[in-house]
């Protein structure tokens, strides 16, 4: 057996805890994104920036505290700081996800036109991305919210055909039966009961409710409840200020 010299053997053990300490740095930020503790990033990001890691390490810190942004509704903040990252040298892994939160602080400012230029672009620079499937379904949403409906199918159909493993499967399968009108739901349950006491509830206040039957991923059945189906849709975020002001949790479909 081959023997490690001593000094060596501590050389490589304090590179190693070096390395690690680095890395579970990150892996700590990005473990509290999925918890959903978005309020204690920021100062995760700034004691890990504190640090000096890597450049590349430090990007992917300033990108995790993007995401932080985006689940906050600091919509302004995600897309001033993905955008700085953009100019920023990557690899291709980190420029996707920053791309992906760029477009996503647009879409979810309802900046559409603004979130399909990202997505386009990222097309551009990445046709291989390994996030292809995820890019053409937010591409296709978008294309919905401005009543491209041509284009969003064209996506959707894509994800369908070539990405079926995909996360992104059952979502495109659904949205590819969306009817082509906007309306507002206010309410998703596995129990009828409820969905038909929510949907006769709107109609006693003037509202065109109805139930929309859908299937998640485990193909448990769902009822949403929706209401409206309208064609524009500056008509349906009237709908959902309405709905908003008498208490609902509202949310624009397609």
């Amino acid at each position: 057996m081959k023997i490690i010299p001593t000094i060596s053997l501590i050389s490589v053990l304090t590179f190693l805890s070096l390395t690690t300490n680095v890395h579970a740095g990150l892996t700590d930020i990005e473990t509290t994104i999925l918890r959903g503790s978005y309020d204690q990033v920021e100062s995760l990001v700034a004691d890990y920036l504190a640090q000096n890691p890597s450049p590349e390490n430090a990007l992917e810190a300033r990108y995790y505290l993007g995401l932080s942004y985006l689940h906050r509704k600091q919509y302004g903040e995600a897309k001033n700081l993905f955008e700085a990252l953009t100019k920023e040298k990557t690899d291709d892994l980190l420029r996707d996800k920053i791309h992906l939160g760029l477009l996503d602080a647009h879409y979810m400012n309802e900046q559409y036109k603004e979130a399909l230029k990202i997505g386009e672009n990222l097309l551009k620079l990445s046709p291989r991305s390994m996030f292809l499937s995820l890019i053409y379904l937010k591409l296709g949403r978008a294309n919905l919210k401005l009543s491209y409906w041509r284009q969003a199918q064209q996506y959707f159909k894509k994800i369908v055909r070539n990405f079926s493993q995909s996360l992104e499967y059952d979502a495109a399968k659904q949205l590819l039966e969306e009817k082509k009108y906007f309306a507002v739901q206010v309410g998703a349950f596995m129990d009828r009961g409820r969905a038909e006491h929510l949907m006769e509830e709107l109609k006693e206040r003037g509202e065109y409710a109805y139930i929309v039957e859908m299937l998640d991923q485990k193909n448990r059945k769902f009822y949403r409840v929706r209401v409206g189906q309208l064609a524009l849709l500056d008509q349906a975020k009237q709908v959902r200020s309405r709905l908003a002001t008498q208490g609902y949790p509202t949310q624009i479909y397609p």
